[in-house]
C-alpha cells in the first residue's frame, strides 16, 4: 500500500487527469453528460454487432404476400377493390391452409370501384320506374358489394388487421379518426394499467383504422407503426401504443401472441425500494425485453428476403407450384414496391420492407431471442469502466510504452469479447462505446504525458509496479466482470430423479481406476445429455448416481412429463450403449430410476463458503427411495402417484402400495410401460388381467389372485413382479393379514 500510495504521490498531476478522464465517461455513461457523437457512435456500435451475430438464415414458419411490382403490373395499381383481397385470402385459407393471416396495409376507406353505388342511385332516381334495371340491380348488389365479399372473406378465420396511430407531431388541427378501432385486450384498458407507465407510452390523438365491417369480422387487429431512432434507423418497435387510456398491441405482437394461443399480453413489473418498471411483456410462456417506454428491439435475422416471398398476384391466380410454402404457416400482407412507401432504413439494409420488419419481430417472439437493455446494464458498464479506467490509471504509468500498447490491446479485445459473450449468450444490449472511448482516451493521454514528461523515469515506475501488482491480476479483473446472480429460496411443484448404477461396487472393484473414469464419463455424459434435452437441471453427481429435477429455476408446466420422457429415454440410451461397453471390456450397466412429482424447496443453499442450487423437501427424499426399491420390483423406473397424475399420456403398470423407510403415509407407484398411443393388444390384454389380479389379491381373494398371477407368470416368466405377488398371495393364504389389512408393504431399508 505505501509503494502504491508513493507512485500516486509521484504522479499527482498525471493521475488527477486520468482520473478526470475517468470521470468524464462515467458520468456520460450515467446519463449526466449528453454527447450526440458518442450516441451515434453506439448506435452503429449496435448495428455492427446485429449484422455480426444474425444468422442470415430463411425461416420457414413465416411467409410475406408481397404487393410487389409484378402484382401492381398484373391486378393493376393499388389499392386493388376489395373483390381481388376477398379472393386472394380465400385462396389463402382454403386453397393453400395457412395459419394466420395479418395485412401490413389499412382499409379505412370504402370500395366503390365496382359502380354498385351508381347503380343504386340510378334506380332511386332515372331508372326507378325500370322493373328490369331494379331486379338487375338486386341480383348484382352482393357480387358488386366488394367491402361486403372482403368482410365476408375475414369472417371466422384467423386474420388479423393493421392499423396506424395518429401522434401529436402528426396531428392536424383537426383530429382524425378513421374507422374502427379493436377492442382493447382486458388487462390493458383505462384503470387497469398504471398512470406512470401510460405516460411513457407514445400517445396517439388520432388513428385511421379499417372500415368496421372489416374489424367486426376479423379475429383481431394490430398497429404496424415503427418509429426509427434519432439517425433515423428502425431498431426498435413499440410494443403498445395508449389512446384514451387504452393500451393497443403492435400487430407482429398480436399475431405472436395468436399464434401461442395465449388470450393476452401481460405486464412483467420489477419493483426495488422505489424502483418500478416493466422490463418485460410476457406472451404465454416467452418473456418480451423491453425498455421503459416498452419498446422491444426487431431481432433481424437477416438482409432482406429471410423470410419466404410470394407474390400476391401468383396466390390470386394459384400459381405456387409448391402448397408446402404456404401450408400451417404465419402469413404477413404487405409490399415491397418502392411506389407504397413501406421501405425502412434498418441496421441490415438502407431500404428494408417494413413487413419484414414485423416478420423479424414475430419470428424473435416466438424464439425467444430478442435482445434486452434490462436496468441494471447502466450500472453494468459503470462498473466496467471504473475498472478498466481504474487498471489503466494504475498500470500505465509504471511500464513500458510496449507493455502499455499491449495492456490496453489486450483490455479493447478482452472488453469487445465480453461485450459480445454477453450479447450472444445472455442477450444483452451492453454499451460499449464510452468503455472503448475510455480506454483509448485514457492510452493517448498516458503515452503522450508519458513520451514528454516521464521518460527518464519508466523503468524505475514499472520496476515499482511490478513488485506491487502482478500482470496475473489484470487478466482476471477483466475476466470477473460479469453479473452476479442470486437465487432466493422458493417452494413450488417440480419432479425429481434420482438414477443410480447397479452392483457399482463390484463393478468399481473390477475395474482400475482409469478404466472406472472412462466408464462413468461414457455413462454419465450421454444421461446427462439426455436430461439437458428434456428442460432438466442436473443438481449433482454423487458418484455413479444422478440427481436432477424439473420445473426450476425456469417455470416448466410440462415437468412431470419431460422428467419421464428424460428416464423413459435414459433407458433407452443405456441399452443402445452397451455393445459399446462391451467393447471396452466393461461390464454391463443396469440402472434404477426414480421419480417423484411434489412441492420443494429450490434455491441457493449451502454455506458462506460455496454455495449450490438445489432441491430440498420430503417430495426429494421419496424420489431418492423409489430409486432404491426398483431393483425390489425387477423394473428400471419408478414412478410416484402424483407423477403419474402428471402425466396422463403414459400407460402405467401399478407396482404396489409401500410405506418407504421415513415416511408413514403410504404411497402407490408404477411402472412407466409406453405412450398410450404406443400400445399394442398383447400389453394392453397384459396390464388387463395383472390389474384384475391385483385387485383380487387386495380384496383378499387369494385362490383367484394366485391362479391369474401364476397364468402371467408362466406367460412372462422374466417379470419378476408376478413372482413377487405369487409368493405374497401364498404367505397370506397361510397367514392371513385380518379385515383391517390395507394392501400396503412397508420397506424398512432405504
Amino acid at each position: 500500500m505505501h509503494r502504491l500510495l508513493t507512485t500516486i504521490k509521484r504522479h499527482w498531476w498525471r493521475t488527477l487527469l486520468s482520473f478526470s478522464i475517468l470521470f468524464f465517461f462515467l458520468f456520460y455513461a450515467n446519463g449526466k453528460i449528453q454527447l450526440s457523437f458518442l450516441d451515434e457512435l453506439e448506435l452503429k456500435a449496435y448495428d455492427m454487432r446485429l449484422q455480426l451475430t444474425m444468422p442470415n438464415t430463411l425461416d420457414p414458419r413465416i411467409v410475406i404476400i408481397d404487393i410487389d411490382e409484378k402484382s401492381l403490373s398484373e391486378i393493376g395499381r393499388w389499392p386493388w377493390n376489395r373483390s381481388v383481397l376477398a379472393k386472394i385470402v380465400d385462396q389463402l385459407f382454403d386453397k393453400y391452409h395457412i395459419n394466420m393471416l395479418g395485412f401490413d396495409v389499412v382499409f379505412a376507406e370504402s370500395d366503390e370501384s365496382s359502380g354498385l353505388k351508381i347503380l343504386k342511385n340510378l334506380a332511386q332516381t332515372t331508372l326507378q320506374n325500370s322493373p328490369e334495371f331494379l331486379t338487375t340491380v338486386t341480383q348484382l348488389q352482393e357480387s358488386l358489394d366488394y367491402d361486403h365479399l372482403f368482410a365476408n372473406s375475414l369472417h371466422d378465420r384467423r386474420a388479423i388487421l393493421g392499423y396506424t396511430f395518429i401522434s401529436q407531431q402528426e396531428q392536424a388541427n383537426e383530429v382524425v379518426k378513421i374507422g374502427k378501432l379493436p377492442q382493447p385486450l382486458p388487462n390493458l384498458t383505462a384503470g387497469q394499467v398504471d398512470q406512470i407507465f401510460l405516460n411513457r407510452l407514445p400517445t396517439a390523438q388520432g388513428y385511421a383504422a379499417n372500415l368496421a365491417q372489416f374489424q367486426d369480422n376479423s379475429l383481431y387487429a394490430g398497429h404496424f407503426d415503427t418509429y426509427p431512432d434519432e439517425d433515423g434507423i428502425v431498431r426498435r418497435a413499440p410494443l403498445f401504443y395508449q389512446y384514451q387510456g387504452n393500451m393497443y398491441e403492435l400487430l407482429s405482437l398480436a399475431m405472436a401472441r395468436i399464434a401461442l394461443d395465449t388470450p393476452e399480453s401481460q405486464l412483467i413489473k420489477v419493483k426495488s425500494g422505489n424502483y418500478i418498471n416493466i422490463e418485460n411483456i410476457r406472451v404465454g410462456d416467452r418473456l418480451i425485453p423491453v425498455d421503459k417506454y416498452l419498446r422491444a428491439l426487431v431481432p433481424y435475422r437477416g438482409q432482406q428476403g429471410s423470410f419466404t416471398y410470394v407474390s400476391a398476384s401468383d396466390v390470386l391466380h394459384g400459381r405456387i407450384t409448391d402448397p408446402n410454402i404456404l401450408t400451417n404457416k404465419i402469413v404477413l400482407m404487405g409490399t415491397t414496391a418502392r411506389g407504397l412507401q413501406d421501405i425502412r432504413a434498418t441496421p441490415v439494409s438502407g431500404s428494408y420492407p417494413g413487413v419484414e420488419v414485423h416478420a423479424n419481430l414475430i419470428a424473435g417472439i416466438l424464439d425467444g431471442n430478442i435482445m434486452q437493455n434490462p436496468a441494471f446494464i447502466r450500472g453494468m458498464e459503470i462498473m466496467i469502466i471504473f475498472s478498466v479506467g481504474i487498471i489503466m490509471i494504475i498500470l500505465l504509468p509504471l511500464v513500458s510504452p510496449l507493455i502499455s500498447t499491449i495492456t490496453t490491446l489486450i483490455l479493447l479485445i478482452s472488453i469487445v469479447i465480453l461485450n459480445l459473450t454477453v450479447w450472444t449468450d445472455l442477450h444483452w444490449v451492453l454499451p460499449i462505446t464510452a468503455t472503448i472511448f475510455t480506454i483509448l482516451s485514457l492510452f493517448i493521454f498516458n503515452m503522450s504525458y508519458g513520451f514528454f514528461v516521464e521518460t527518464t523515469n519508466k523503468r524505475h515506475l514499472t520496476n515499482l509496479f511490478g513488485q506491487y501488482i502482478p500482470p496475473e491480476l489484470v487478466d482476471e479483473m477483466n475476466q470477473n466482470l460479469g453479473r452476479h446472480f442470486t437465487m432466493e429460496s422458493e417452494s413450488r411443484e417440480m419432479t425429481v430423479l434420482f438414477s443410480d448404477v447397479r452392483g457399482f461396487t463390484t463393478i468399481s472393484e473390477g475395474l482400475s481406476p482409469k478404466e472406472l473414469s472412462e466408464l462413468m464419463n461414457a455413462y454419465l455424459t450421454p444421461m446427462t445429455k439426455i436430461i439437458h434435452e428434456h428442460r432438466g437441471t442436473i443438481d449433482k453427481y454423487m458418484g455413479d448416481a444422478i440427481m436432477a429435477f424439473w420445473g426450476a429455476p425456469l417455470q416448466d408446466e410440462k415437468h412431470a412429463t419431460h422428467a419421464l420422457e428424460a428416464a423413459m429415454a435414459m433407458i433407452k440410451q443405456l441399452k443402445a450403449m452397451q455393445p459399446e461397453f462391451k467393447a471396452h471390456g466393461w461390464p454391463e450397466i443396469k440402472i434404477g430410476v426414480g421419480l417423484n412429482t411434489g412441492i420443494m424447496s429450490v434455491g441457493n443453499m449451502g454455506s458462506k463458503f460455496r454455495m449450490a442450487y438445489t432441491v430440498l423437501g420430503d417430495a426429494v427424499n421419496l424420489g431418492s427411495r423409489l430409486e432404491g426399491i426398483t431393483k425390489q420390483y425387477g423394473v428400471q423406473v419408478i414412478v410416484s402417484e402424483t407423477t403419474k397424475a402428471e402425466t396422463p399420456n403414459f400407460a402405467f403398470r401399478e407396482l404396489d402400495r409401500v410405506r418407504v423407510k421415513g415416511k408413514d403415509q403410504p404411497v402407490a407407484i408404477f411402472e412407466p410401460i409406453d405412450l398410450l398411443d404406443n400400445l399394442n393388444a398383447e400389453i394392453r390384454d397384459e396390464l388387463t388381467r395383472y390389474e384384475s389380479a391385483l385387485e383380487h389379491y387386495r380384496q383378499q381373494d387369494w385362490q383367484t389372485a394366485l391362479s391369474q398371477l401364476n397364468e402371467l407368470q408362466q406367460e412372462f416368466p422374466a417379470r419378476l413382479l408376478y413372482k413377487i405377488y405369487a409368493e405374497r398371495v401364498s404367505y397370506f393364504m397361510e397367514n392371513p393379514p385380518g379385515e383391517n389389512w390395507d394392501g400396503v408393504y412397508t420397506f424398512t431399508t432405504k
